[in-house]
């Protein structure tokens, strides 16, 4: 295999070239919303041959060294932008107070403890709660991190920005509770409403914040909005309280040169048609063979916009060398023609996924 490359050409302009659909390159670019930290350790060791550096709490060294490789290997990957997320604990961003859960993580690369935010009860079930809530403001985010990565990219190296997780995330993971969601939808819309807004709101001021910043192509922002056969909560719902703000955020980014990216996991397929043309994303992301594989997704929507990831997790983790590496042509062979499409997971580069099956997929795109 090729990867890691020892001598990448990372292009930043023509990713964005790529997802506005502007451009049809000789092979599809690499993009991944996420990769695990343990996924990020092993190659570093392993791949890279550099010294892991644990990021400390307080300790800004142990943090840039950890940055450091955080970069180097998502460059010798070949990728053209990276995403900055709360794997890292000192990352930039909005950080919501939520309920978690934890279990055993039985991953090969396995961290200490699972976790999950609360299914049931969460932090906010009234508006006693919500008034005693301490949200978290834009103002007091230190963007340290944001302008330390930059300033330490190579040439033609490009950034995501996100800062948090997506308002109906906020409002139903972190705090409401599914539970508490599903009844407050009935007997007090006027606070689910306001939480919404509230959270979308601050997502908008932080982005708004970082307009101008060095190297930033655009928001890749996740809001996970489905499950296997339909939206977590009705359409009519999520065209009230959540779209509009993605519709803002949308604007946001094309009013200053930049793309913005829906990571959305689940079945979203009753409001595509809002996404693309109310919403008005640059592209999609997150995709899952059991709900539409990405190929099908491609020939529907992607005369319209981006396409992005699409090889299965499962399919990664399950099938051995030959069978992956037939897959995965058969998705590049499919996805493409006609340009806009981005190689890359369906999901996410989990700390399960057996690293050697994650470079194949990579390996696949550049042959």
């Amino acid at each position: 295999m090729k990867i890691p490359l020892k001598n990448p050409i990372p292009d930043k302009d023509s990713l964005k070239k790529v997802i506005l659909r502007e451009k049809i390159p000789q092979r599809p670019p690499f993009m991944e919303l996420h990769i695990d930290k343990e996924i990020v350790k092993e190659l570093v060791e392993k791949e890279l041959g550099r010294k892991w550096v644990e990021p400390l709490p307080n300790d800004r060294e142990s943090q840039k060294a950890c940055l450091k490789n955080y970069i180097e290997c998502w460059y010798r990957l070949g990728y053209d932008c990276l995403r900055l997320t709360g794997d890292f604990r000192f990352t930039s961003g909005l950080h919501f107070e939520a309920k978690i859960r934890g279990g055993k993580d039985t991953a090969d690369l396995a961290r200490s403890e699972r976790k999950w935010t609360e299914e049931g009860k969460g932090i906010i079930s009234s508006w006693e709660d919500f008034e005693k809530y301490q949200w978290p403001s834009p103002d007091d985010v230190d963007n340290w991190v944001l302008d330390f990565v930059s300033d330490n990219l190579p040439e033609g190296m490009g950034l995501f920005a996100c800062p948090s997780a997506g308002i109906f995330e906020i409002g139903l993971n972190i705090l409401f509770g599914t539970e508490t969601l599903s009844y407050l939808l009935y007997d007090d819309p006027e606070l689910v409403k306001t939480v919404f807004d509230k959270a979308g709101q601050m997502i908008y001021d932080w982005y708004k914040s970082i307009i101008g910043m060095d190297k930033v192509i655009g928001f890749l922002q996740g809001d996970d909005l489905g499950y296997k056969t339909a939206t977590i909560i009705s359409p009519k719902l999520l065209k009230e309280y959540v779209l509009p703000w993605h519709k803002k955020l949308a604007q946001l980014a094309h009013d200053n040169g930049l793309v913005y990216i829906l990571h959305s996991c689940g079945n979203l397929e009753s409001i595509m048609e809002d996404l693309i043309e109310d919403v008005k994303i640059d592209a999609k992301h997150s995709f899952e063979d059991e709900i539409m594989p990405v190929a099908q997704f491609k020939e529907k929507y992607g005369d319209r916009i981006a396409v992005i990831g699409g090889v299965d997790i499962d399919k990664i983790c399950r099938l051995d060398e030959p069978e992956l590496r037939a897959y995965v042509r058969g998705i590049i062979d499919k996805c493409a023609p006609g340009g806009g499409y981005i190689l890359g997971t369906g999901n996410s580069v989990t700390n399960y996924i057996p690293v050697k099956k994650y470079l194949i997929v990579l390996d696949e795109g550049l042959n």
